[in-house]
């Protein structure tokens, strides 16, 4: 999805607090000129720059992991709307939340539980490029490919995607974002099947001897398509190693689990679920995701590792919104407001960190030269309220709204 070059007129904002990779900039003023950032100053600001009123500007945020538009689609049980609705109207409201760059995660498998299949994630993949092509798109949209590692139709679909639809010989930006992700009970998220029990008893409101039935249903299930798993990971394995895909290691939980990650040839290692594995990540060179929703909260819904924990260790490079778009912002809020780390270092994760993760070099930073998304945000203690937002995919209408 190469987004042509902005060929917007120059837009400037002023009286803002500027979060700029390593420190805070008051008084400041930020030009963007061509899509591009030119100018982060002090002091006297162009005659054409806007008011930020006293609000902080950050880089608009980039999200590698966001699974909200199959939840768009299907508002209410039984009730779906159409794929380009569902786009457009996400799109607004992740936008809202200082989101300018989005990989929607994108299912390959048919399951029934959630709706998914494999001719609905064909039908995501080309909503978002007919969006994207029609230059009305007022975020920059992308995808990650989740693939279901045990659900073979899902495995045949991708791989014919992805031959269909070949990237950059250039292992780079516009490289396939792939994750392998097996949520077989006993592994990964739910490494210790009690975790998967409380959240089915929670979700489905059954009784701790039923949940842990369907736990073990689940798991008879997932074993007898094993040899999918397998399957896929042949040409995984080569597409990785060869830089076609960028690979993505799902909620890795031991050791044993990132060496074979390694093995596979992944660069990220996203959710890792305990701080064993996470040590090792950082060790084998992978970058690590945690979500946002974990800072926000205060640790896992499944009870596995604190994200903030791995971040006070530097074992974080990057947090993505995962089922919560404004748990983004928030996160980068609540970091720093609880002093986990300072609130350039919490910015640096929702923005730059993410970026570099997926090969997006060109933004994240109010850098000159950078790509000019700006966000700008009240700040106050661990509470965030994104106040505006200019993006170089709207600065095409030549367009700057409140959020």
């Amino acid at each position: 999805m190469n987004e042509p070059r902005a060929t917007a007129p120059r837009f400037a904002v002023r009286n803002v607090t500027a979060v700029l990779p390593d420190s805070l900039l008051a008084d400041a003023f930020v030009v963007v000129e061509d899509g591009v950032i030119t100018e982060v100053s002090s002091g006297t600001a162009p005659d054409f720059a806007i008011d930020g009123r006293g609000a902080f500007c950050l880089p608009g945020l980039v999200d590698t992991h966001n699974d909200g538009l199959e939840r768009e689609v299907m508002p209410r049980p039984s009730a779906p709307v159409p794929a380009d609705f569902a786009l457009v109207s996400f799109e607004s409201r992740v936008r809202a939340a200082g989101i300018t760059t989005l990989f929607h995660g994108i299912s390959w498998e048919n399951d029934t539980k959630w709706n998914r299949t494999v001719e609905q994630a064909e039908e995501f993949c080309a909503t978002i490029a007919a969006h994207e092509e029609k230059c009305n798109a007022l975020i920059d949209h992308r995808v990650l490919h989740r693939l279901d590692a045990r659900d073979g139709d899902g495995s045949v679909a991708l791989r014919r995607h992805l031959a269909a639809h070949p990237a950059s010989r250039e292992f780079g930006a516009d490289t396939p974002l792939v994750s392998f992700e097996d949520h077989t009970p006993g592994q990964g998220q739910y490494t210790d099947k009690s975790g998967m029990v409380r959240y089915i008893m929670g979700t489905r409101h059954l009784s701790q001897e039923e949940a842990e039935f369907e736990v073990a249903k689940v798991t008879d299930e997932r074993d007898a398509r094993k040899h999918h798993r397998e399957s896929a990971l042949e040409w995984i394995t080569v597409a990785a190693q060869s830089g076609r895909i960028r690979l993505v290691g799902h909620d890795l939980a031991t050791p044993g689990e990132v060496d074979e990650a390694v093995l596979w040839g992944a660069h990220i290692a996203e959710f890792p679920t305990t701080l064993a594995a996470a040590t090792l990540a950082r060790k084998a060179g992978l970058r690590s995701v945690c979500g946002a929703p974990n800072v926000l909260r205060g640790g896992s819904h499944s009870g596995n590792v604190s994200a903030r924990e791995l971040i006070a260790l530097g074992l974080c490079d990057g947090l993505c919104s995962d089922y919560l778009p404004y748990g983004m912002i928030a996160a980068a809020a609540v970091l720093a407001g609880e002093r986990v780390c300072t609130l350039p270092e919490a910015v640096r994760l929702v923005t730059r960190g993410p970026a570099l993760t997926v090969g997006l070099d060109d933004r994240g930073s109010l850098v000159d030269g950078y790509r000019g998304d700006l966000v700008l945000a009240r700040l106050d203690g661990a509470t965030a309220q994104v106040v505006a937002v200019h993006t170089v995919a709207e600065s095409r209408r030549r367009r700057l709204s409140p959020a």
